[in-house]
């Protein structure tokens, strides 16, 4: 499958290249990767890069690098995640330091998940997100999305967020 490029007022997104792996190792081996596992050593965060990257050859879907339009600096990531390790498909996303708290992961999710709606027919998405990460909580919500208690997390305290194609609930 053609791994798209999507636009926004500020952002590109793009598929993942070798040259972001430096900033994505540091960013999963920092304690700012808690809400999903980390932090993780070289070869586990390796590990999970390649996965970001195999999505899209095994189920069609995957990560995005998020670039400053206006500069092209790499500020994190964005993904539809699912597979044998998800209870169902996930939109995930996270900014390195110093790029939290001005729109940039609210921005791509949007993006992405509406990209996902009308390419992969999914009805449905979710976001898996620690109880203590209140950021993630807050950007689930400006996305429309909202708390799914009856749904299976990726791990047993995360919260489920629920986005649905209109962007509320159904």
């Amino acid at each position: 499958m053609n791994r798209p490029v999507l636009q926004t007022l500020r952002l590109t997104l793009r598929p993942p290249v070798a040259e972001d792996w430096p900033n994505y190792a540091a960013f999963l081996g920092s304690d700012r990767s808690v809400g999903m596992g980390g932090p993780y050593g070289a070869r586990d965060a390796w590990g999970i890069f390649c996965h970001d990257v195999a999505l899209w050859t095994l189920f069609g879907h995957g990560a995005l690098m998020i670039d400053l339009r206006e500069s092209g600096e790499t500020v994190g990531q964005v993904g539809i995640n699912a597979g044998p390790l998800f209870p169902e498909p996930e939109l995930g996303w996270f900014v390195y330091s110093g790029h939290e708290g001005k729109g940039y992961a609210t921005e791509a999710a949007a993006s992405l998940r509406d990209w996902a709606f009308a390419t992969l027919g999914l009805s449905t998405l979710v976001s898996y997100v620690g109880p203590a990460n209140q950021r993630s909580a807050r950007v689930a919500e400006r996305l429309g999305a909202w708390l799914d208690p009856a749904a299976q997390g990726m791990y047993p305290d995360d919260q489920v967020w629920r986005h649905r194609l209109t962007g509320g609930k159904a």
